[in-house]
């Protein structure tokens, strides 16, 4: 009895440990022809994390470090901190017996780093380089996916590490294939991708045909937002780096970032242009416009200053979210084009919502070819809906136009029967009129003739009169004449008070236009450049050199430059010092100018000096003697407080 019961716990102990071995150990995945594919997941794929990045392969692969590896916890494992490294291990058993040749892919195209290594016979590794951060020609298989062969040569299993190092977290999906399905599955990927850029194409060229047709930015908008959306697609599936920038791997980094940026905004201007959003929704109206302000802050700040903020993608339900609740509203103020914008948008927020639960690492949702390309998928569902709104509305437009072009046929109509009926009351009144008309035409005719008669008489007379005010012009301009001639010599040879001197330079124009005579009365030429043409200057009688462009005031090199006293009370106090050879006091001057008397001393004592200066000049200078105190005193320009 005692035998049997240490049996039953020997046994009981072996199925533990047989147990805890089998639930610990890493499962190994193996080769047979009856599967194509198989991807990674759980305990089939072991993860490290060396944070220091201090491990090689020896140190990896070693005991003391091969016990930290764990089991994936997720469907596929995600590299989240990008300083660190992360070390992946994954055991296959071989089937040298199996007919197909065998590879390994990495389905996520933005990994920067991936080194991998293949274990060789004597304990040694061979490395393969890999990753986004190298040139596309370097890869082994010409293909938007990184690819590596795996030895299938011994019944044994292999254990394969790969250490992986990237800017931004990466799905680490590590798929099992056989050579025959990677070409039948690259083959109908690329040929999928035909049909989904074409018809990226295709419906961008359609709205730039009624573009060209209509004349309305929204098809303008709504191109730039396919292609943009067609350039996201393409970054992230690996098509644009295999064929646009294969040597540009720091562009390829963050080019889906620009992408994003561009498919956002032309989405909401879309929007707002489609579904006239200012005149039915003038509130959200403001908010995309602000959406698009504070999107575009955010762009400009993961260009210029971080770029691994353009791995922040959830950013992009923001703008999606608004453009659908926009859809909503207007549909539901009763604007029909909206519903299949509506539909449209519940797609691509179906494929957003795919998206976001993979990133999540969601259990129940399985990874495969449906959902890593649902979101293409719904952005065809999408651009269709889309197409279907635009025509819809293209199709209210005519049919308003329609409804627009009958009421103007019909009040045409309209117009036209009314003008008939005021053609034929016009008629009837024109006929009276001009029966009317006819009979007062003999009696106007009569009249004529009796003011003709009148006119030729009156004409006759205005002759004569003509005759009369010519002579009596002439004697005016003669009589005119002598008044002038005897006031000015009354005023130049007597003493006269101020008013009946400024009878003769009343103003400021008088007085520049008597100095630009005297100054320039032997001829103009530029103190400059001696040039003797010239041209109207910016102050009145100024002139300015055609040669040089010195301008030149009348004022400027006088006895009056830089004055601050009224120009003709200036001309006034020189008259009055030059009649009364300067015996005349700064009081007077100051009682009969109206000026300061220290102002009326100080430009009398100047001008005394300049009278001493030129006294010869003015012994026989007669009435005008005065006026040759003015001209060419630069030095002794009067500047008055």
């Amino acid at each position: 009895m005692n035998k049997l019961l240490w049996k039953l716990l020997l046994l009981q102990a072996v199925c533990f440990f047989c147990f805890v071995f089998t639930a610990s150990a890493q499962t190994a995945v193996s080769l047979s022809d009856r599967i194509d594919q198989h991807i990674f997941s759980y305990h089939e794929i072991y993860c490290l994390e060396d944070t220091a990045g201090r491990y090689d392969i020896s140190k990896v692969a070693s005991n003391e470090v091969a016990a930290q590896f764990k089991p994936s916890k997720t469907n596929t494992p995600v590299a989240k901190n990008t300083n660190s490294y992360y070390w992946y291990r994954i055991t296959v058993q071989n089937n040298p017996r199996t007919k197909n040749n065998w590879l390994l892919e990495f389905f996520d195209q933005t990994i920067d780093d991936i080194t991998f290594y293949t274990p060789n016979k004597n304990g040694t590794y061979t490395v393969t380089y890999m990753g986004a951060n190298r040139p596309f020609g370097q890869r082994l298989f010409q293909h938007k996916n990184f690819s590596v062969n795996i030895l299938n040569n011994q019944a044994k299993e292999s254990t394969y590490y790969i250490r992986i190092k990237s800017h931004q977290p990466a799905n680490v999906i590590v798929v099992l294939r056989s050579v025959s399905w990677f070409i039948h599955y690259a083959l109908d990927e690329y040929f999928f991708f035909g049909i989904f850029y074409g018809m990226i194409i295709v419906f961008s060229l359609y709205n730039l045909v009624m573009f060209f047709a209509m004349r309305q930015i929204q098809y303008l908008y709504y191109i730039m937002y396919n292609l943009s959306i067609g350039l996201y697609e393409m970054c992230t599936d690996g098509i644009a780096y295999q064929y646009i920038w294969p040597n540009a791997s720091g562009w390829n980094h963050y080019a889906y970032g620009i992408a994003l940026y561009s498919s956002s905004i032309f989405a909401l201007l879309f929007t707002q242009n489609l579904l006239y959003v200012k005149n039915k929704a003038s509130r959200l109206n403001k908010v995309i416009w602000a959406v698009i302000i504070l999107r575009s802050v955010f762009f400009l700040a993961c260009l210029l200053i971080n770029k691994n903020w353009f791995t922040f993608k959830i950013v992009e339900l923001v703008p999606l979210s608004l453009a659908f609740i926009t859809g909503c509203r207007i549909l539901y103020n009763g604007y029909r084009p909206a519903r299949y914008f509506v539909i449209g948008y519940s797609f691509l927020m179906i494929g957003f919502l795919i998206k976001v639960l993979i990133a999540l690492n969601v259990t129940w949702l399985p990874f495969g070819p449906v959902t890593h390309y649902s979101l293409s998928v719904c952005f065809i569902m999408e651009m269709s809906f889309i197409s279907f709104a635009i025509g819809d509305k293209v199709r209210l437009l005519k049919k308003k136009k329609e409804k627009a072009q009958r009421n103007t046929i019909k009040q045409l109509r309209q117009n036209e029967e009314l003008k008939d009926s005021l053609n034929r009351t016009l008629e009837q009144q024109v006929t009276e009129r001009t029966r009317e008309v006819m009979e007062q035409s003999a009696v106007i005719k009569q009249q004529y003739e009796e003011l003709k008669e009148a006119n030729t008489l009156l004409q006759q007379q205005a002759e004569e009169i003509s005759r009369m005010n010519v002579l009596l012009e002439k004697d005016n301009i003669s009589l005119q004449t002598s008044i002038e001639k005897v006031t000015h010599d009354r005023v130049m040879s007597a003493e006269v008070d101020y008013e009946e001197f400024s009878k003769i330079y009343p103003d400021r124009e008088a007085c520049f236009k008597f100095l630009a005579d005297l100054k320039w009365e032997h001829g103009y030429a530029c103190r400059k450049c001696n040039h003797t043409q010239y041209n109207t200057g910016h102050l009145p009688f100024s002139r300015r050199c055609s040669k040089c462009g010195y301008d030149e005031s009348a004022i400027a090199y006088t006895v009056l430059q830089n004055t601050r006293i009224p120009i003709n009370k200036a001309f006034y106090m020189i008259f009055l010092l030059y009649s009364t050879k300067g015996k005349i006091s700064s009081h007077k001057l100051s009682e009969q100018l109206s000026i300061r008397q220290s102002t009326c001393w100080t430009y009398s004592t100047r001008i005394k000096k300049v009278m001493e200066q030129k006294k010869k000049e003015l012994r026989n200078a007669g009435k005008m003697g005065w006026s040759k105190l003015l001209i060419d005193y630069s030095d002794n320009a009067i500047k008055v407080e």
